[in-house]
């Protein structure tokens, strides 16, 4: 956990920071601030747990600050220090929920005491959020839409590691084993287009439950609608099968669901049935074959049951599968994992040296593909795709890039690097512009609130987020960079100007003169008006 003090008093915070057996207590960090304004910036960066707060602070008292701190986080556990007891400061600390409230100077046993208490808080808090009954509660309430999503998937090729179907088949409480399973695919006519889409999907709903009715005495079934509108169902035979053999049972119950459909639902249904299969090994492929099936019936037939033949597809022809296995190459690029993105097209290579070296045409779809993957990515960022290439444009205007396997691997790399160094010097360029933003408008509204938040808020981005960015292009930290602008003012104003020491307090952001001249002389060693007297 990670703790932060607050105190515009340093002595007070630096003892209580370094001098307490904090990490008894299972505290890994205690960071310091000797301000509100300065502890605002650091919970925005740091993800801190407790607060331990004085009352009375200029600028802004440890009350307002918690009443900030509720307004973007309320998990975080408040503690506050007061060296008066006044009966409102402590109503206004219970209406904020503080952990405790202490009076200075603290025992060891309060001060440890009350963060111990805020600890089991947390823990309490964060142990029924994760807790397996929870967990459990909300598996179960979102189970369909988990199996659904694990299925279409599995449908569409994604590799799970040795172990992992066995897993999730437990988890999501499947009926399923690695086996000899089947496919059904369903495809509502058009009787059932006319609705819109919210009765669209109470249809398919219906359908999926009444499949799962009339197939549920002889099989498990496990059904899902895939993204080109087709209902799927893998198949499984109970342990006490049936008399009839199993290509016979799954065509005759086939046929009771499209007459019961047809009969409460009005509308017909064609299916295709594939031949028993490897389940997980050849589910992927024999959904593809299926789905192949239906794009190759010609005419205006329908109503049909077709069972799909278990040849295999001539050498010549087929799929490249490595393409077309999620993630894509087009999501790889947009989401910038270079690496994968080169581990793909690398697997795509291999496939067409293992299975289509005769082959020109797949050759050329997956230059095609590729090229369009790399275009769209161009052009997302503004760019075109010339630009980005270079020379190696060159071979795609003419051709010769798809030539040859061997010239598509050396291209589509070649470009790949030239992606991913011109992504990365936008990427610095879009940072230093940030900094440039955040440091004009700190310099011309210094006198004013610039906060972290205030920053963020004005280049559009998240806190943390923009305090990364800042620190990895100056090197230093966004309110490290504001208190040094600050006291470099300070010091050019306290020289060449005559003007009053609590006015130049406030025209670089402190409004309280005391507080000010306190951070001053923390920082030189003297005040700002001996400072002024020695540099004359």
């Amino acid at each position: 956990m990670q703790m932060i003090i607050v105190d515009d008093e340093a002595h007070w915070v630096d003892n209580l920071s370094m001098t307490k057996p904090w990490h008894t207590l299972g505290i890994e960090h205690v960071h310091k601030a000797y301000s509100a304004r300065e502890a605002l910036q650091i919970i925005d960066t740091h993800p801190i747990d407790i607060v331990i707060s004085d009352i009375q602070m200029p600028e802004m008292t440890g009350i307002e600050l918690i009443e900030r701190i509720r307004k973007h986080n309320k998990k975080i556990k408040c503690i506050i220090l007061s060296g008066h007891s006044e009966f409102d400061y402590a109503k206004k600390a219970l209406q904020n929920k503080t952990v405790d409230y202490l009076l200075k100077p603290p025992t060891d046993d309060e001060l440890l005491g009350a963060v111990k208490n805020a600890i089991n808080q947390l823990n309490a808090e964060w142990e029924l959020i994760s807790s397996l009954k929870r967990t459990q509660f909300t598996l179960r309430e979102n189970l369909p839409v988990l199996r659904g999503r694990l299925l279409l998937d599995a449908l569409q090729g994604h590799r799970f590691q040795a172990g992992e179907w066995e897993r999730k088949l437990v988890s999501y409480d499947l009926p399923f084993q690695s086996g000899e399973s089947a496919l059904m695919l369903v495809r509502m006519e058009e009787e059932f287009r006319e609705f819109d889409n919210t009765d669209q999907t109470l249809i398919e709903y219906a359908i999926i439950n009444m499949a799962e009715e009339i197939m549920g005495e002889f099989m498990e079934v496990w059904g899902v609608k895939e993204e080109h509108g087709y209902l799927v169902f893998l198949l499984q035979l109970k342990e006490q099968g049936t008399d009839l053999g199993k290509e016979s049972i799954l065509e005759k119950l086939s046929l009771q669901l499209q007459y019961k459909v047809k009969q409460f639902l009005k509308g017909s249904l064609s299916i295709v049935i594939t031949e028993w299969f490897k389940f997980p090994e050849q589910l992927s492929n024999r959904f593809h074959q299926a789905s192949s099936s239906f794009r190759q019936i010609v005419g205006d037939e329908r109503e049909f049951i077709m069972r799909v033949s278990d040849l295999e597809l001539p050498s010549a022809q087929g799929p490249l599968d490595a393409l077309y296995t999620p993630p894509s190459l087009i999501h790889l690029l947009e989401s910038g994992h270079w690496d994968a993105a080169e581990e793909k097209l690398l697997a795509v290579c291999a496939e067409l040296d293992e299975k289509w070296s005769e082959s020109w045409e797949h050759c050329m779809e997956a230059g095609f593909l590729i090229t369009a993957s790399f275009t769209n990515l161009a052009h997302r960022n503004g760019h075109t795709l010339a630009n980005l290439m270079g020379t190696d444009i060159e071979a795609l205007q003419s051709g010769d890039a798809f030539t040859s396997i061997s010239k598509l691997r050396k291209w589509s790399l070649s470009v790949l690097a030239n992606l991913k160094e011109g992504t990365s010097n936008e990427i610095k360029d879009i940072r230093s512009e940030y900094v440039k933003k955040i440091q004009d408008y700190t310099d011309k509204n210094l006198h004013d609130d610039v906060s972290l938040r205030v920053l963020a808020d004005h280049v559009n981005l998240h806190p943390t987020h923009l305090s990364k960015i800042y620190k990895i292009e100056t090197g230093e930290g966004i309110s490290d960079y504001i208190s040094r602008l600050r006291m470099d003012r300070a010091c050019h104003k306290l020289k060449t100007t005559n003007k009053k020491v609590y006015e130049i307090s406030m025209e670089i952001g402190y409004m309280d003169p005391a507080y000010f001249i306190k951070v001053f002389k923390r920082q030189f060693g003297v005040t700002p008006q001996e400072y002024r007297d020695t540099n004359k």
